[in-house]
């Protein structure tokens, strides 16, 4: 055994000289993520009737991420198992396990690189793509994404083609119920970066193939919507402003011509390491029902939750009874950092809907949102916040409940994640 040990020794003393007079390349990395949040849920997502008990629960974020990274490769992987206190049995041979992110990325040198695999796409805001980090599973997709950058500009081209099955016969009839909400995909996305002034101004364009054909014959019949529009920022002295505007066209899932809108302001300012205040205006254009033209915008896969209220009401959650009455959500908030580690904000947002409807007033009602952050220690920080949402009959008829029942939410999330391993060779 001493002999296979020093042989092993002699063997690898060439490697360890080159190792130790050359730049380390390789990297590794590992990290771990553990997040429980416990909710009471007493009018999140849709109001709640009158009569109707609140709901508790737990769920849980359990994530093991591994990146690989030379000057030329970077693999990454990780995989998560998501889900609610007590929903798996004690004894489970049938565990949720996945990966959430599995892709490779090649670097071509001169700035030139593509990626590939199950990644996550957030651009901008995340008005449109957004990572939905919020949820206790996230988003991904499975992708193509091939990219230049450069000192002021960047550049990334995304393609998709989304299958339920390997097929050996059938067509390409995609069953979206089951897997990724579009058949396939190509988007387009710019940034520039000024050197001078503080600006920053981003391009989007997006093509998506929605599967509108017969499923019980898989007679495949692919619909496409197209999302185009920019994403401005400038941020300086104390301020950070930005603005979006998205026009939608082309047909949607139901195979209904669309022609929508949004647009959204954000005004932001840093009195000092201690207080801020912000004032923010989102309009998502609606439907009243009429017309040859389906004139509600879709913000399709963005982190909902990050802009139009804590409750996740909107676009989070669907609207009920046919409607699609769009949102005007007018926002005014404050920060408050206690100390280096303790930190909270209030918002209070007023909604209406973008168009009126037969019978009906505009107004939705008002919401406010409360959160507080606490960095425990490295790698561990506790969250709680509470929000209580005041609506109308409006907000009855277009999300469901009863308006003068008291709907509210309140959660507490604890977020560990630390890198427990890292090594250069």
């Amino acid at each position: 055994m001493k002999t296979f040990y020093w042989s092993l020794v002699i063997m690898l003393l060439p490697s360890m000289a080159y190792t130790q007079n050359t730049e380390k390349e390789n990297e590794f990395t590992m990290s771990v993520q553990i997040r429980p949040r416990a909710e009471y849920r007493n009018g999140a997502l849709t109001p709640r009737n009158e009569g109707e008990s609140a709901a508790s629960f737990i769920n849980n974020r359990a994530r093991l991420s591994m990146d690989y990274k030379r000057s030329d490769l970077e693999i990454k992987m990780s995989a998560q198992h998501v889900g609610v206190w007590g929903q798996d049995p004690q004894i489970d041979k049938n565990g949720r396990f996945i990966l959430n992110e599995a892709w490779a990325k090649l670097d071509f040198g001169q700035g030139f690189f593509a990626q590939l695999g199950r990644q996550t796409l957030s651009y901008d805001d995340e008005r449109i793509l957004g990572g939905l980090d919020w949820n206790v599973a996230g988003r991904y997709h499975d992708a193509l994404k091939l990219g230049y950058a450069n000192k002021n500009n960047e550049v990334h081209l995304i393609l998709a083609f989304n299958q339920n099955d390997e097929k050996t016969a059938g067509g390409t009839y995609y069953d979206s119920s089951k897997g990724q909400p579009y058949k396939n995909m190509q988007t387009v996305w710019y940034h520039y970066k000024s050197d001078n002034i503080p600006f920053g101004a981003s391009l989007l364009f997006m093509n998506l193939g929605l599967e509108t054909g017969d499923k019980a014959t898989e007679d495949s019949h692919t619909r496409y919507l197209q999302t185009m529009g920019t994403y401005l920022t400038y941020k300086d002295s104390g301020w950070d402003l930005n603005g979006a505007f998205y026009y939608q066209m082309g047909k949607n899932k139901f195979a209904r011509k669309v022609s929508a809108l949004m647009g959204s302001v954000q005004a932001a300012y840093a009195f000092d390491k201690t207080w801020g205040v912000v004032a923010s205006f989102d309009y998502l254009s609606g439907d009243k029902g009429t017309g040859d033209k389906f004139k509600a915008f879709d913000p399709l896969y963005g982190t909902h939750h990050k802009f139009y209220g804590a409750m996740d009401y909107f676009y989070a959650s669907t609207f009920a009874n046919g409607y699609a009455p769009g949102l005007m959500d007018a926002r005014i908030g404050g920060r408050f950092r206690a100390s280096s580690k303790v930190d909270m904000e209030l918002n209070y947002h007023y909604f209406t809907t973008a168009v009126k409807l037969p019978e009906l007033k505009k107004s939705l009602g008002s919401e406010v949102d409360y959160q507080i952050n606490w960095s425990i220690m490295k790698d561990v920080k506790l969250s709680a916040g509470y929000s209580f949402m005041l609506g109308t009959k409006t907000m009855d008829a277009v999300k469901t409940g009863n308006h003068k029942s008291w709907q509210d939410w309140g959660w507490v999330s604890l977020n560990i994640n630390p890198k427990v391993l890292f090594t250069k060779w």
